[in-house]
């Protein structure tokens, strides 16, 4: 996989909140392919027990979808979401990619521990799937919230099976919705700020990478087509976060060999033998040169909201 990304590519980055990396090779993408399928049918070698696992609903609303919980669910490809990814060993290999290492050096800064929050599959089985509502990424029972996203397309993502939709630029305005728990909009507040014209739908060629900025408002609808719309999607973040007080939950996997656990002992955090040596060849089609980036900051309101859009804070307050 690529190493760098060009400097044009990181103001990209920087002004829409989005930024597609390229696309992996048919031998790699194939891989990731069967793997969640074989994880999905209960023909896995690994701990069923870690994993958050839910299935995908019947009737496409969001409050319809099964219940996220540990454990195998039975044999079906209709599963909408897989959690704790990192814990299968060619997901886990994937999302410790050099590119992947960069970015975050970049984001994070060179010396901080980066951990995994969530490596998770979602998927939209065909004629299926789940409406996304309105959101951006951020949890409030962290104490920091982790800025970037990797999402790679395992199928082809297209308006029809329902790929992901943002509205660029949105990261720009901050949280809009703090009070929510998972940083979902209240309906006012979508119905206000992701009009027609504002969407963009970004379809993605089967083994598409692209990267998100947290704050990037962004949902999906149902799958409408005969072809499922299968993703991993990373989310990476500082290390030393905590989750409702607590530390140690996340160990590093980029940044530094040996972090301190929550006792204050040094833990290993990648065995030996699954640490990634630099690749000699990408992964990736995309031709790149190296830049430094100043790692990302909040920032304050930008001007993406025309006059007639309530500025934020003045909208209901109570989450959809």
């Amino acid at each position: 996989m690529l190493s760098s990304i060009a400097d044009a590519q990181w103001q990209e980055f920087h002004e829409l909140g989005y930024l597609k990396l390229g696309r992996l090779e048919e031998g790699q993408l194939r891989t990731l392919q069967t793997r969640i399928d074989e994880i999905m049918l209960g023909k896995a070698r690994i701990d069923y027990d870690k994993l958050l696992m839910q299935l995908d609903s019947t009737t496409g609303a969001y409050e319809d979808a099964g219940a996220q919980s540990l454990g195998f669910k039975g044999p079906t490809l209709d599963y909408r979401k897989i959690q704790e990814l990192e814990h299968d060993e060619e997901f886990r290999d994937y999302l410790l990619d050099p590119l992947f290492r960069e970015i975050c050096a970049r984001v994070y800064g060179k010396e901080m521990p980066v951990a995994v929050f969530r490596a998770m599959f979602m998927n939209k089985p065909a004629r299926r799937g789940t409406f996304l509502p309105w959101h951006q990424d951020r949890w409030t029972t962290l104490d920091r919230d982790p800025q970037i996203t990797v999402w790679t397309a395992l199928d082809p993502a297209t308006k029809e099976n329902g790929c992901v939709q943002i509205i660029p630029k949105s990261h720009q305005h901050g949280l809009i919705n703090p009070t929510h728990p998972s940083g979902f909009l209240n309906k006012a507040q979508a119905a206000a700020i992701c009009t027609p014209e504002r969407i963009v739908y970004v379809e993605l060629e089967a083994g598409e990478v692209m990267l998100l900025h947290n704050y990037l408002l962004h949902a999906s609808d149902i799958n409408r087509s005969s072809q499922s719309r299968r993703a991993f999607s990373v989310c990476y973040m500082e290390a030393a976060t905590l989750e409702n007080g607590t530390s140690g939950k996340f160990p590093a996997v980029f940044g530094q060999e040996k972090q301190k656990d929550g006792t204050g002992r040094l833990t290993e955090l990648i065995p030996a033998d699954k640490a990634r040596a630099p690749r000699t060849a990408s992964a990736l089609q995309l031709a790149t040169s190296s830049i430094i980036c100043e790692p990302i900051t909040s920032v304050a309101p930008a001007l993406w909201l025309p006059p007639t859009i309530p500025p934020r804070g003045s909208l209901e307050k109570n989450p959809s």
